[in-house]
């Protein structure tokens, strides 16, 4: 007998449970029909499992990459005829009984009903082709026609961002003031310099402030945002060209039949009689 450890991982539900076992393979001669994909049902101490669960697993790891034939086959069925072993001496021990686990066997179980509602319902309610140009133009008209290389600081009081503004008028280092200033965590190790970004993605008081500036230019006033109050500098203007449509299509559809679902639970819930919350 040899250990063979499959590389088969049994993802249960939507990739939030996965399993892979090690398994023992008996080293037997190969037989004549041993390149066939078995089609005969599995039975373990008597228990059936169900052909449709060999093909949504078989489904689910040719989604996966692997590619379909005898060794994924035969790697399927040896991981659900350990996986069905597992659950009989779990269920010998009594463990399927504990609370906590039936909680989340009922969880994973409405789960998996509204999804497959959801996506029912998504196809039942498909978003027009009109509706998805219009979002595109709209996202097009927001992004603007340029992005920007900016750097910042970021304070917590007016009075601190107007002092750094009067020492960068004197010729004090950007990037030294920002590293020994600046709240922002994700940019003041790096003296304050932001990714190429268009304006859409700031906050608007930052972005309307930003685009009023040159190429070298820093603000004169501090520019006031939910997070505190920053210094700006742009260090470049570049033309902003707008993914194409195609590119964007299944995005934006797959945005507006979110907003669309989320808008029918809503209905649902307006309707409903909610106690204890």
């Amino acid at each position: 007998m040899k250990l063979k450890q499959t590389l088969l991982s049994l993802t249960l539900v939507g990739g939030s449970l996965a399993l892979t076992l090690a398994y023992a393979e008996q080293s037997q001669p190969t037989s004549s029909n041993s390149s066939a994909v078995s089609s005969a049902p599995l039975v373990v101490n008597g228990s059936t499992i169900p052909s449709a669960r060999i093909k949504l697993v078989t489904d689910m790891q040719i989604a996966q990459g692997h590619a379909a034939g005898p060794e994924l086959d035969h790697a399927v069925r040896d991981n659900l005829v350990a996986l069905e072993l597992i659950n009989d001496q779990a269920r010998k021990e009594g463990i399927n009984k504990d609370p906590n686990l039936q909680a989340q066997i009922d969880l994973m179980r409405q789960q998996l009903t509204v999804r497959a509602f959801q996506a029912r319902w998504i196809k039942d309610h498909p978003v027009s082709d009109q509706t998805i140009h219009a979002d595109y133009d709209r996202m097009k008209a927001e992004l603007g026609d340029h992005e920007y290389l900016t750097e910042h600081i970021l304070v917590a009081k007016e009075g601190d961002a107007q002092k750094i503004i009067d020492q960068l008028k004197k010729g004090a280092s950007f990037e030294k003031l920002a590293k020994e200033n600046s709240i922002d965590p994700g940019s003041k190790g790096n003296g304050g310099k932001l990714d190429w970004a268009a304006p859409a993605t700031y906050d608007k008081n930052f972005a309307d402030a930003m685009v009023k500036l040159k190429k070298g230019e820093t603000s004169s006033t501090p520019v006031k945002s939910p997070f505190g109050y920053h210094v700006i500098r742009v260090l470049d203007i570049r033309p902003l060209k707008a993914p194409p449509f195609d590119e964007m299509k299944g995005r934006l559809a797959q945005a507006r039949e979110q907003q669309a679902f989320g808008e029918y639970i809503q209905q649902l819930r307006s309707k409903a009689k909610v106690e204890g919350e």
